[in-house]
């Protein structure tokens, strides 16, 4: 994956960034999202880690799994953002923060509660962190339980409760928002 034919240490660098930011960029700008709920910072999480890539390249050949050390570390800059206090003043301020509290559906909501798919997602999104990470990484990263415990370093068996539990939690999130899976 990094070695690129014909062409100097700087361009090799430079061809492997491209790569990998083509290859894992809009799945890292999700999965950041996930954690900071803002596109924008989102975007911002993930230049960091392109970043960061870009500083190691040199060490890249010590990675056992790159996929994994890209997404833990994206992962840990994600949660970085959500513990500084310019994030928490910033989700406290939004008027977004309010709608989310609103007992009456804003015209947005509403035609958001209408796509079964987006639907979901806002449960997903509104899971704790350690159920939302798992669900991610598992039924929208396609990552195997392997995979999502080299990730976030936590026991197999735990990945699987927790997997177990943010369904549940998803089924009970759904049927209390009037969702029943069936189609209109």
């Amino acid at each position: 994956m990094r070695k690129v034919r014909g062409i100097g240490p700087s361009e090799d660098r430079d061809a492997w960034l491209e790569f990998i930011m083509d290859e894992y960029g809009e799945r890292l700008t999700k999965l950041a999202y996930n954690y900071v709920k803002d596109w924008k910072l989102a975007e911002d999480v993930v230049q960091d880690v392109f970043i960061a890539c870009y500083k190691n390249y040199d060490k890249i050949d010590e990675v056992i799994s790159f996929k994994s050390w890209i997404y833990r570390l994206a992962i840990n800059k994600s949660k970085d953002v959500v513990k500084s206090s310019v994030f928490r003043k910033m989700v406290m301020n939004s008027s977004l923060f309010s709608l989310f509290y609103s007992k009456e559906l804003s015209p947005e909501k509403d035609l958001l509660k209408r796509s079964e798919e987006e639907f979901l997602s806002l449960c997903v999104l509104s899971l704790p962190v350690k159920y939302r990470e798992v669900v991610t990484l598992y039924y929208y990263e396609e990552c195997s339980i392997e995979e999502i415990q080299g990730i976030l370093g936590v026991n197999h068996n735990t990945i699987k409760t927790r997997l177990s539990r943010g369904r549940m939690k998803l089924k009970k999130m759904m049927e209390r928002w009037g969702y029943n899976g069936e189609q209109a």
